[in-house]
């Protein structure tokens, strides 16, 4: 078996998403398996409407379970591809929204049923909204440019809506380190809020995120970036119909010229991926259905272990409609408390779901400290893997 098998250990997860590594512990959960979420291009992308996340956000609160809410957009699109830490940021997060058109567009140009686009500055507003459905959720406003998160945190008070606030604090421009001071915590904690909404950089704000996951005791937390400026006013939204067509970046140059640099260097890169692995995904995939439709065989699941191993062996074709079929076993498997191994070796195909299901075990691996492996992975499945975004779930195979 030794020559077979070569083990991936899930890394440390890093807290600090520009600096040194920094060991974070994670809270242990197999529900991700369940969740409907896709891989694209090496993003987990969940697909949701706004009601169903809009409970799931109540829910969180009534129950006081934590949940991490990223939005990606192009800029994390773009930015995961180089920064292993940033990518696991979102692999760890509770739900992952798509925010950004060129997301949505690409999912479903690979066949990804993403329902609509869901923004932080949309979800902002629909929780601000609402003021019938549930009881107002108390937020505490963190971060922002001076000034910002108090205009906001005054307007929602003053008006009847979805959201009360109950605390603002602006920490300076620290470094993550520096703005998780135990009284900045302490602060944000006695607060006792529902919603905690960060107004940082991206990569800065999933950073803290992380790094102060087990010592926040707010449940629901959410990466809001400039929403904040939208909401207080200092920045015009794009019109709903520049929004839809996708030109909002458009408009966001034109409000703040600054960012013409990182839409300029996004937008190249961004058109590299399409070229060069959206498209080829798309002719495989196609091919891939073709060749499924000529083959009735299901998908079989065999496990076997032994003193240390759990071995799952796939065979046949990895999609969206065999994921129900592979969920228990890994369930099983990550129940053993033993290293985990996938055997590829007659799998035919993955789609973006069952990537999406391997990303959620590769959670389970991190949260656990555990070994997630991959076996018997041919060359063209490697470069499957490779092209789809998630080579790095088989690091350490030649």
């Amino acid at each position: 078996m030794s020559n077979v098998l070569r083990l991936h250990e899930a890394p440390p997860l890093t807290a600090d998403l520009n600096g040194p590594a920094e060991q974070v512990v994670i809270s242990d959960s197999t529900d991700d398996l369940s969740r409907n979420v896709f891989g694209v291009l090496g993003l987990p992308v969940d697909s949701l409407d706004l009601p169903e996340l809009l409970q799931k956000i109540v829910s969180a609160a009534e129950n006081a379970a934590p949940l991490l809410i990223s939005t990606p957009n192009v800029n994390f699109l773009v930015t995961s591809r180089s920064n292993p830490q940033f990518r696991d940021s979102l692999v760890m997060s509770d739900l992952c929204l798509p925010d950004g058109m060129p997301i949505v567009w690409i999912a479903r140009f690979l066949g990804i049923p993403i329902k609509r686009r869901l923004s932080g500055s949309d979800l902002f507003q629909a929780l601000r909204s609402e003021s019938k459905a549930w009881s107002p959720l108390k937020i505490f406003l963190f971060g922002g440019a001076e000034g910002a998160a108090e205009t906001v945190g005054k307007h929602l008070n003053s008006q009847t809506g979805g959201l009360r606030c109950v605390g603002v604090l602006n920490p300076g421009f620290g470094t993550v380190e520096e703005i998780s001071s135990h009284q900045i915590i302490e602060t944000i904690n006695s607060s006792n809020a529902d919603l905690l909404a960060v107004f940082f950089s991206a990569a800065k704000a999933q950073s803290w995120l992380l790094l102060n996951r087990e010592r926040l005791r707010i449940p629901i937390r959410v990466q809001f970036g400039a929403t904040v400026n939208f909401q207080a006013g200092l920045t015009r939204r794009a019109p709903q119909l520049l929004q839809e067509m996708g030109f909002e970046w458009l408009w966001r140059i034109k409000e703040e010229p600054y960012l013409w640099r990182r839409y300029w260097n996004d937008g190249l890169k961004l058109l590299w991926l399409i070229l060069n692995h959206a498209l080829p995904l798309w002719v495989g995939f196609r091919w891939s259905h073709f060749r499924q439709r000529s083959n009735a065989d299901p998908l079989i699941v065999e496990a076997t272990q032994d003193d240390q191993t759990t071995i799952i062996k796939l065979s046949g074709f990895l999609t969206a409609a065999a994921v129900g079929r592979a969920i228990p076993s890994f369930r099983e498997a990550l129940e053993s408390n033993k290293q985990i191994v996938i055997d590829l070796s007659r799998a035919r195909s993955v789609d973006p779901r069952f990537f999406g299901l391997f990303l959620m075990l590769y959670k389970a691996a991190l949260s656990r400290s555990r070994k997630l492996g991959f076996a018997g992975v041919r060359a063209d499945m490697k470069r499957m893997f490779r092209r789809n975004g998630f080579g790095f779930l088989l690091s350490g195979l030649s």
